[in-house]
């Protein structure tokens, strides 16, 4: 097979481990997955009504336009129709902007660590590709505007980032965005926007007119409760989004996700309500850090960076003997800490007691 030769320096992704795994391995009879920033809350009360009473034609193929989604979507964000772009999660759109813009005569900037599908399309592309370290967990801009080349198309820019949660101050991100060149796509994948609650934060789809060269990245899986039926969306300009539905697959999202997502749109409640338990408990974690001399980045997300005591895949599979599952730094480029997805009070009070026999452990 003539494979492409970066396939040979590449590891396919490594999905976490399922509770069913973690149960029948260490013999537990209850395990709380705190790994992947899902929503402990599950998902939005219209779904579920939804999903229980729908009868969908399964022989015709689903509404490549996603109309209704797109018209509700438009709606809610006041933004045009054309606007928006529909992804088989915002992971689908991240690979078309690579395939659209990157080649090996091109070249690409992201931070590190953060969401690794910048990297890993940007090598698939076979394009040059700066990755700028964060300082204390934060973009370095300014290193960001350094990096750009005459051959720079795609900039990415993961706010709040993931793995460490920090968001990005908007009078930084304005003043960064005014310097960046227009020839140049700023992509801002805002997939945990619906959990910010810093007074401060501006919408950044209220810069779009401002600057056409950016596009905004969201998605139904974290706050929506919907990461199974794998849906996300871009904002840009028509122009943006026009070149970008050239490489799109027709029928990327199945007709029952674009329903359900389609419903969860009509339950703005239920997203303020998880973001309001999500900052209570993501305040938990914060004193639980202060409270044991550890080290926690600022986050706006719905999971926190910690430290650990020692090897991080080491305290990772202590906790997971606990029946938790969290993710070891070592896995996303910040050694000596852990990720968790800041649970419901119960499965975080678990999750404390587990951590402090770690600490004791430890001494």
């Amino acid at each position: 097979m003539q494979w492409k030769q970066v396939l040979s320096e590449m590891n396919p992704y490594k999905p976490g481990r399922s509770t069913e795994e973690v149960k029948k391995r260490y013999g537990l009879n209850e395990v709380v997955k705190l790994a992947s920033n899902e929503n402990p809350y599950g998902c939005p009360s219209t779904v579920a009504e939804f999903l229980r009473s729908s009868l969908m034609p399964y022989e015709i193929y689903p509404d490549g336009h996603a109309t209704t989604l797109r018209e509700k979507l438009a709606e809610k964000h006041g933004v045009s129709e054309e606007s928006i772009l529909f992804g088989n999660g915002s992971d689908e759109i991240i690979t078309i902007i690579s395939r659209a813009l990157l080649d090996e005569n091109k070249h690409t900037i992201m931070p590190t660590p953060t969401f690794p599908q910048y990297a890993h399309n940007a090598k698939i592309e076979g394009a040059n590709f700066t990755e700028v370290p964060l300082v204390n967990g934060q973009h370095d801009l300014s290193a960001h505007l350094a990096a750009i080349t005459d051959k720079t198309a795609v900039m990415w820019i993961c706010n709040p980032n993931n793995p460490t949660g920090n968001l990005i101050p908007h009078a930084e991100l304005l003043d960064f965005l005014q310097k960046v060149p227009k020839s140049i796509l700023v992509v801002l994948d805002e997939a945990y926007f619906e959990y910010v609650t810093d007074p401060a934060h501006v919408d950044s789809l209220t810069l779009l007119d401002k600057f056409p060269n950016i596009i905004v990245l969201r998605t139904f899986s974290k706050a929506y409760g919907l990461a199974s039926f794998r849906i996300g969306y871009g904002i840009g300009s028509s122009e943006i989004i026009s070149q970008l539905n050239k490489i799109r697959n027709p029928f990327n999202n199945n007709t029952l996700a674009v329903a359900v997502a389609t419903k969860a749109l009509e339950d703005d409640a239920f997203i303020y309500q998880c973001r309001d338990r999500n900052e209570v408990q993501r305040n938990r974690y914060k004193d639980f850090a202060s409270k044991n001399g550890l080290h926690m980045f600022d986050s706006e997300t719905n999971f926190v960076l910690i430290e650990v005591p020692g090897d991080a895949d080491e305290a990772a599979e202590f906790l997971l003997k606990q029946g938790y599952i969290v993710r070891s730094g070592n896995a996303l480029g910040t050694p000596g800490y852990i990720r968790i997805t800041a649970g419901t009070d119960e499965q975080n009070s678990g999750l404390f007691e587990a951590f402090e026999q770690l600490l004791l452990e430890n001494r």
